[in-house]
């Protein structure tokens, strides 16, 4: 069986960040627009779609956990067993959430689709969409091989074009250059 991540029909909308007090509370990193929202969506699966959840806000982060939300998770008491959750991402069936407008897309709308140079030459295809905690990053397989991170802005990617299925990248200096000391000849 495939895993739920690699389903285009199934969205994350979050990850576990681990437990929060003893009685079974979890942090949650949401990944929608507006944190609270990840509890809107009606239950939500891990990657395997082994296990489903509900979620019932009990709090909101701020300062450095803005983005995060504390919540209940429907059959989780212990602290052991939330704590075991950490890293675990949550997703939802594409029906479930709105459908994009106008210049609006999910960041999983991104995979798969060509990655070409501001210059017109093709970089490679989207492979993934990071966000580390400071900011989205297109994860670009190169067409040569290896892949390189690409920083998810205007500046660096000024072209979003799903209907055309690609996006226009505009790489910061030095981002397609070799690091140091590699080796450019091949010996």
């Amino acid at each position: 069986m495939a895993e739920i991540g690699s389903d285009p029909q199934m969205i994350c909308i979050g990850a576990i960040a681990g437990a929060r007090g003893v009685r079974g509370e979890v942090r949650i990193k949401s990944f929608t627009e507006t944190p609270d929202a990840i509890a809107d969506y009606g239950t939500v699966v891990d990657e395997s779609g082994q296990r489903s959840f509900s979620i019932r806000i009990t709090g909101r982060g701020s300062g450095k956990a803005l983005g995060m939300v504390f919540a209940r998770l429907d059959g989780i008491n212990d602290r052991d067993v939330a704590q075991a959750l950490k890293g675990t991402r949550l997703y939802v069936p594409r029906s479930a959430l709105p459908e994009p407008t106008g210049d609006e897309f999910y960041h999983a709308d991104l995979v798969g689709v060509r990655a070409d140079l501001v210059d017109g030459g093709t970089l490679g295809v989207i492979r993934q969409v990071h966000d580390f905690g400071a900011g989205t990053v297109l994860e670009v397989e190169l067409e040569l091989g290896g892949s390189v991170m690409v920083p998810f802005s205007r500046t660096a990617v000024p072209l979003v074009d799903l209907a055309g299925g690609r996006v226009v990248i505009d790489p910061p200096a030095g981002l397609l250059e070799p690091a140091e000391g590699e080796d450019n000849d091949g010996d």
